[in-house]
């Protein structure tokens, strides 16, 4: 087999072979570990210093470090790492380089690298330092130093055209939005069309704030957190002089000094879900030590990072790289919020409040997710059970009763819809409890219109009635958040009505902050207020009670994914409704999920067979067999599979992760 270095294999037809036979070659490997860190051949000194504030890029398959310098002096040398033979060389120049720099950029754009502004002087001596900035062009075919002559300062943001040297000038960027303080000694990273800043030293202030910007609008947003749950992977701390890169749609975050440490964790930055997470590393990672201005860049599908400072002010010469996975967005979410939306294949109806208004849903997806909710359904189930046992006996003493069915003796009804009444629900907060349940998310509303703020109120009610302590985190961070001057009284009341002591704290605490308290009891609503409640509005100015402070953890309940985990492997074996015969090997599953999730295995193949099986018609046995062909998958692809399709798990042997991407085909028994 060839060596190719991809995840997936490529696919090539052999068209010289005789006409009547196709000949398919697949091409594998060499497979590499997914998140495995592994340390490759340093930089020897006769080639190049080691360093620190110099500057990577990546070029086909090669690796160039420009400049920094080596704890003695500043460096202009420009080297090149051979990814493929991991092998280092000086790279062939020409012309005159850019003078000895550090905190330098560099990006490549076409078959140039460009190098921009730094400093450059005396490493020792703060005054002997010079900004630059002057902009050179090293073009990787001929090995050619070019100064661009270009006219113009630098301040904010600015832009320059790298198409034509002659026409080339700098041009200021009218910027909007939370734009980023000034600062340095951060990284850039562009993403989905939008450039990303993290965190850096701004004067003697370091933060960790995310910012994006818009090159359309030139709109700068800064990321927020408060929808991160508490207890839920937080952004990195704050820090500077770290790497940042882009790879598919995450942001990799290395190193750079954090409160006087060298962190070494990798954090990840999900752009599409706002969500950061530290990457655990393959158990058989060679891992980097914590340091400061490295560098970093991206080649395929893998991060290498070369250099930095590390412990006791130490430059270093070491090259690491880092694998990334390659496997495709994991639509997990998606699927089960589409399988709620669509409502299709349900099994289970729910009967709620005193208007017995209905909601369809999903026995397996419930059931996995709150336990208050399984246990209804239990109960409903024996109830179902029972009545069905008294129907059978009252129809075998009766001759000529029985349902209608078809000419082949089938009966022409499915199976009836389960029935679970739930008095203390309505519709409208059961629904977006649902959704949570579905999504692990709600779709929030229009933040601080009190309509909506009271919503979200009878959701955490009913979360905290049902057990759910992710979904009441989810709520109370939206209500705290949308708390204002116009809807506190509301929002007081109906908590006090609620019982819901957390939200009432909140709210009075906001109302007798000095800014707020005479503007809130001028109002009409506080006229309306029962006197209770006034009375404890009073009382709270006039005596505030001692802060209370906890270091117990949070509970931040279980994910979607870790419900679903459970659930396949064991916790949803009673809930089965359906056989997967793999070689004659019994396999209980779920219809629903399978059908939610089977689409994502290859689409364009597939086009969500279970999905169009289940609409359509099932075994009669309720036993589905699964091959390849005339191959029958071996049992650990075949649970690889299942995992994946359950809580959309990507951690899986290589070769296994085969089967995933190119699919079952499931032939019913």
């Amino acid at each position: 087999m060839s060596c190719k270095s991809k995840v997936a294999p490529s696919v090539d037809f052999d068209h010289s072979c005789s006409d009547s036979v196709e000949y398919l070659t697949l091409n594998f490997g060499p497979f590499e570990t997914v998140h495995r860190w592994r340390r490759l051949p340093p930089c020897d000194e006769f080639v190049g210093a080691r360093r620190s504030k110099h500057t990577v890029v990546a070029y086909r398959d090669a690796i160039y470090v420009f400049g920094g310098d080596n704890g003695k002096n500043m460096l202009n040398d420009l080297l090149r790492f051979d990814v493929k033979d991991c092998s280092w060389c000086r790279a062939f120049t020409t012309g005159t380089p850019p003078a000895p720099r550090y905190h330098h950029s560099a990006v490549v754009y076409g078959s140039s690298m460009f190098v921009f502004g730094g400093y450059t002087g005396d490493i020792y001596s703060n005054s002997n330092l010079k900004n630059k900035n002057d902009l050179f062009e090293y073009k990787f075919a001929t090995g050619q130093w070019t100064e661009w002559k270009v006219e113009g300062r630098l301040n904010d943001m600015w832009t320059i055209s790298l198409q034509d040297r002659e026409q080339a000038y700098w041009e200021e960027i009218e910027q909007s939005g939370e734009i980023p303080p000034s600062c340095c000694n951060f990284p850039v990273a562009v993403c989905r069309d939008k450039m990303f800043v993290f965190s850096g030293q701004s004067g003697a202030k370091i933060t960790n704030n995310l910012f994006q910007f818009e090159f359309k609008g030139h709109i700068w947003t800064r990321i927020p957190t408060e929808h991160l749950l508490r207890g839920s992977p937080p952004p990195p701390q704050r820090r500077y002089g770290h790497t940042m890169v882009a790879f598919d749609r995450h942001l990799y975050v290395f190193g750079g000094a954090a409160d006087n440490t060298l962190p070494n964790e990798l954090h990840c930055y999900d752009v599409d879900s706002q969500t950061w997470e530290v990457i655990q590393p393959s158990t058989d990672s060679e891992m980097p030590s914590g340091r400061l201005f490295h560098a970093a860049a991206v080649i395929h599908d893998a991060m290498y990072i070369f250099g930095g400072t590390v412990d006791n002010n130490v430059r270093s010469g070491e090259m690491y790289r880092f694998q990334f996975s390659c496997y495709p967005k994991c639509t997990l979410h998606e699927d089960y919020g589409k399988l709620w939306e669509n409502r299709q294949f349900c099994d289970v109806e729910f009967i709620l409040g005193e208007r017995e208004e209905k909601v369809l849903g999903h026995i397996a997806i419930v059931t996995a997710r709150c336990k208050w909710l399984r246990k209804k359904i239990l109960q409903a189930r024996d109830r179902q059970k029972q009545k069905s046992k008294l129907e059978c006996n009252e129809e075998s003493e009766e001759s000529g009763s029985g349902s209608q069915k078809d000419s082949s003796g089938k009966s022409s009804r499915g199976p009836p819809l389960l029935e679970v009444s739930i008095r203390e629900a309505d519709a409208q907060p059961f629904e977006v409890l649902m959704q949570f349940l579905y999504t692990d998310k709600i779709q929030y509303p229009r933040r601080g219109h009190v309509q909506d703020v009271l919503l979200i109120m009878d959701v955490y009610k009913l979360a905290l009635s049902f057990k759910l302590s992710r979904l009441e985190q989810l709520c109370v961070q939206y209500i705290e958040a949308s708390v204002d001057l116009q809807n506190v009284l509301s929002v007081c009341e109906n908590a006090n009505k609620l019982q819901l002591d957390q939200l009432k704290e909140h709210c009075l605490n906001f109302v007798v902050k000095e800014s707020h308290f005479n503007q809130v009891i001028m109002t009409k609503e506080f006229e309306l207020l029962s006197t209770p409640l006034i009375v404890e509005i009073v009382r709270r100015k006039q005596q505030p009670p001692p802060r209370v402070y906890s270091d117990q953890p949070v509970d931040i309940g279980t994910s979607l994914v870790q419900d679903m985990k459970a659930y396949l492997e064991g916790a949803g074996h009673e809930f089965c409704d359906i056989i997967l015969l793999l070689d004659g090997h019994p396999r209980p599953a779920h219809k629903a999920i399978l059908a939610a999730r089977s689409s994502q295995l290859l689409p364009q193949f597939f086009d969500s067979y279970f999905e169009a099986m289940f609409r359509s018609f099932m075994p009669e046995d309720g036993q589905v067999n699964i091959s390849i062909g005339e191959m029958v998958p071996s049992t650990q692809a075949f649970e690889s599979m299942l995992r994946y399709i359950y809580y959309g798990d990507v951690n899986m042997p290589p070769e296994d992760s085969l089967y995933p991407s190119y699919c079952f085909i499931f032939s019913i028994l």
